[in-house]
């Protein structure tokens, strides 16, 4: 795919992409991001696409990035409300050291690899088993095992080095 075809497709379908996603989603701002990712893909591959599969392929692209967005918005959204705390009447110094607590607990989860983190999330916040998990992440389940007995082992070195265990 040259320039001229990169740019033919871009101008005849961005608009109809983005309105399509906006759709979906309802937030102006996800739909072009989405439809401006689509179009950074097809470039990136720059596959070799008949005529008539470019806007089926666009939009199923545009639809694959969408859900993508929106599974990483979820488990976001759900690891914040796990983080929210529930009022109860505490100390002063148990709030403070919960609170510690909870900043080295969040701290030592962003410094995780991505891959164990995320399915340390998957199987902590979720609530999935090992099997589900290698089954979305298209991996064995002895791969998640190891992923997550990493995760695990790095966190409690974090903790016990923190004298918090």
């Amino acid at each position: 795919m040259d320039k001229a075809n990169f740019k033919t497709y871009f101008d005849q379908y961005f608009n109809p992409i983005r309105n399509y996603i906006y759709y979906r989603c309802g937030d102006k701002e996800l739909a072009t991001d989405v439809a401006q990712e689509t179009f950074m893909k097809l470039w990136e591959k720059r596959m070799k696409i008949q005529e008539h599969a470019i806007k089926g392929l666009l939009y199923k692209i545009a639809s694959d990035l969408l859900i993508s967005q929106l599974r990483k918005k979820t488990v976001a959204k759900r690891y914040q409300d796990t983080l929210r705390l529930s009022y109860i009447d505490r100390s002063t110094e148990e709030s403070i050291e919960y609170q510690e607590v909870k900043h080295h607990y969040e701290k030592a989860l962003a410094e995780l690899p991505e891959n164990q983190r995320s399915v340390f999330l998957m199987s902590r916040l979720d609530g999935m088993s090992y099997k589900e998990i290698a089954a979305r992440l298209e991996i064995s389940v002895k791969a998640i095992e190891k992923r997550m007995s990493k995760a695990l082992s790095t966190l409690k070195a974090r903790f016990k080095a923190l004298g918090k265990i």
